[in-house]
């Protein structure tokens, strides 16, 4: 074990800049160009063959997405680098149960493609807030989500992700945190705001790929280096770091001994760190927030040629989510065994030397990892692995933003807006995002409590769980009106925020300083507090609706589940404001094509502004729209989906059994 361990504590005793070293030979800067060549490339490709002329191509990839494309964004969408940096660090300081947060996804995976996209698709939405106002009507319902969506993008998604994927460049090309970001942005943005979903997916397939190739490759590096899963089982218990005294401070040796239960996924209900039945309800409402109501996920299922299409890829993603504990969760653990006094540094001075941070050096789990075992050329793909899952959640979260933006608020405020006009308005909110984006680092590179993973998961769990309620209750409730769920809504954002405003201010606490923050409302823990809040929200959202009078069944046709199927004409409870279809632009057509230069050409050809071909009829706009709004399967193709759902939950339950 010394051995093993003795190269590198050295290192890690080392300032970073040694680390970055290892990163600067001819065989891992070429691999890396040559990802960013076929990065570009295919964004590119994908860019040019698609239609991005309109809202609909723009945003939904014109619906003509195959399963496989469909399947590999979701996941390369939903990993980030914040999931290797945060599952990692979490698993090095505290065994396997963080990975339930990723297998719980393949259970609503499931359920998002047979209960929430059908109900979706049916109701003929491109975004969350518009399906809550087709359901309830009025606008407040529409403006809140979006806004709020909106702000959980820039809080949680693109600076936890901005922060993990910086600290990856900075650990491994010696750039500084702020310039590494902007430089990345900057290639992100590019066919983000140009290309449109359909280039985020196909990117993104292309990334997934990597990803997994990358990760496999560490795992079996990381498993050789440590001699195997029984030896990893029997190292893990004894890493415990060389320093566990100093600064004048008594350190309990539970702050720095692996948990008993390290090796279990269900944990003690009240002493645990995610304890059992919060990992049971809490993680599933934290997850139907997240992968049935969250604008990111759905719009890759909108996306999809047909219902099968769908359902293949939400099952493709459901496999993939169970990789995460062998992919990230147990290389943590091993760098704990292989530099334990880096990653399992307790006296805050020990850590401010291996790390630079005093609160412990968890987060570098994996980065550390990657430099220290990989052999030239592959560190070069490792690296390319963190900026590939890096970006694929960027350019997922901008494209989502700006249409949120464009169809939810933007044509509030002008809902006489061309096609034109929304395009070029989604793609400079996108630019904003950025600039809000970097502005809002400093925040994460502060408050990194420790564990990255802690702070995303606790975040969703004071705002997730009431929009996860409304949009259950919307779905399988029609009783439910617009008062109830507007004033659930509200109840629901009252307590999550003062739960989050009091941890920001008093602090989360670690195992040497607890926080002080009073009991009655830090207390309890985060998962505990997703199903206080989520049987809150449900509770007042139908006590208001039952003492309201019941939304009428022809304003909910093919909204509900009940009504799902019904062939009836629905009357929009928005009929009234429909944003006016866009007038036949004669101006433009009097005016033959030669009067555009080559510039204005390419410039709109880059930006997919160019002429589409011949206004449609009546009757082809009747049959697109139908087309837009089918949900009917081939039997064949509907019976082998169904079959493998069954197989993935049986898979599942076998993967809990074995781990519990």
């Amino acid at each position: 074990m010394a051995s093993t361990v003795s190269p590198s504590t050295t290192a890690g005793t080392l300032d970073l800049p040694a680390l970055s070293e290892r990163i600067r030979n001819a065989a891992d800067i070429s691999v890396m160009v040559i990802y960013f060549v076929v990065v570009m490339a295919v964004g590119l490709w994908a860019m040019l063959k698609t239609n991005r002329s309109t809202v609909g191509g723009f945003f939904l990839a014109g619906r003509q997405m195959a399963w496989w494309p469909m399947g590999a964004s979701l996941f390369a969408s939903n990993i980030g680098s914040g999931h290797f940096v945060g599952l990692a660090g979490t698993g090095a300081a505290s065994g396997i149960a963080v990975a339930a947060f990723e297998s719980h996804s393949s259970l609503l995976l499931v359920v998002l493609g047979w209960f929430f996209v059908p109900i979706y698709i049916r109701a003929g939405v491109m975004t969350m807030p518009e399906y809550l106002k087709k359901s309830f009507g009025g606008n407040r319902l529409q403006v809140y989500l979006s806004t709020l969506s909106l702000f959980i993008f820039v809080a949680l998604r693109i600076s936890a992700d901005m922060f993990s994927g910086a600290l990856f460049i900075k650990l491994a090309l010696g750039l500084d945190l702020y310039l590494a970001i902007i430089i990345l942005l900057a290639i992100t943005a590019v066919y983000t705001i140009t290309g449109g979903l359909a280039s985020v997916i196909y990117t993104d397939t292309l990334q997934a790929g990597i990803m997994l190739l990358g990760s496999f490759i560490l795992m079996g590096f990381a498993f050789a280096e440590v001699g195997g899963y029984e030896s990893f089982t029997e190292k893990y218990m004894n890493a415990i770091p060389s320093v566990t005294e100093g600064d004048n401070l008594t350190i309990s040796s539970r702050c720095y001994t692996p948990q008993a239960d390290s090796f279990h996924l269900f944990r003690d209900a009240v002493t645990g760190d995610i304890p059992w039945p919060g990992t049971i309800f809490g993680m599933t409402i934290t997850a139907v927030w997240f992968w049935c109501t969250d604008q990111v996920m759905v719009q890759r299922c909108l996306s999809g040629k047909d219902m099968s299409h769908v359902k293949a890829a939400c099952l493709m993603c459901g496999y993939l989510k169970l990789l995460p504990l062998f992919l990230m969760v147990m290389p943590g653990m091993i760098s704990r065994i292989l530099y334990t006094d880096m990653v399992a540094c307790v006296v805050p001075s020990e850590c401010v030397k291996h790390c630079g941070v005093d609160i412990g050096c968890t987060n570098y789990a994996y980065p550390t990892m990657v430099l220290e075992l990989m052999p030239a050329g592959l560190r070069g793909l490792m690296l390319s692995v963190m900026l590939a899952s890096l970006m694929s959640s960027l350019t997922s979260i901008f494209n989502s933003a700006s249409t949120l933006f464009t169809i939810d608020l933007y044509t509030k405020v002008r809902n006489k807006a061309s096609e034109k006009e929304l395009l070029i308005a989604g793609r400079l909110f996108a630019f904003v995002l950025i600039v809000l984006s970097i502005l809002w680092v400093p925040l994460v590179e502060v408050s990194q409590g420790g564990q990255l993973i802690h702070y995303t998961e606790s975040i969703a769990s004071y705002l997730g769980p009431p929009i996860a309620a409304v949009f259950l209750l919307a779905i399988f409730c029609k009783r439910v009106n617009e008062q109830g769920a507007f004033w659930g809504l509200m109840v629901g954002l009252v307590m999550g925020i003062i739960r989050m405003v009091a941890e920001f201010a008093y602090g989360t606490g670690s195992c040497l300083a607890p926080t002080n923050c009073p009991k009655i409302i830090c207390g309890v823990h985060y998962l505990y507090f997703a199903i206080i809040l989520f049987c809150l929200t449900t509770t007042v959202a139908l006590g208001i609706s039952f003492l309201t009078k019941p939304i009428p069944d022809v304003n909910l046709y093919r909204l509900c589940w009940a009504l799902r199927n019904s062939e009836e004409e629905r009357i929009d409870l928005d009929a009234d404001e429909k944003r006016p279809e866009e007038t036949e632009d004669g101006v433009e057509e009097d005016h033959p094509e030669k009067s555009r230069g080559c510039l204005r050409k390419a410039y709109d050809l880059f930006c997919g502004l160019q002429k589409t071909g011949p206004k449609l009829t009546k009757e082809e706009e009747e049959a697109l729209k139908k087309m837009l709004t089918d949900t009917s399967e081939k039997p064949l193709w509907r019976t082998v989906v169904n079959i493998n759902a069954i197989i993935l939950l049986a898979v599942v339950v076998f993967y809990y059994a074995y781990f519990a």
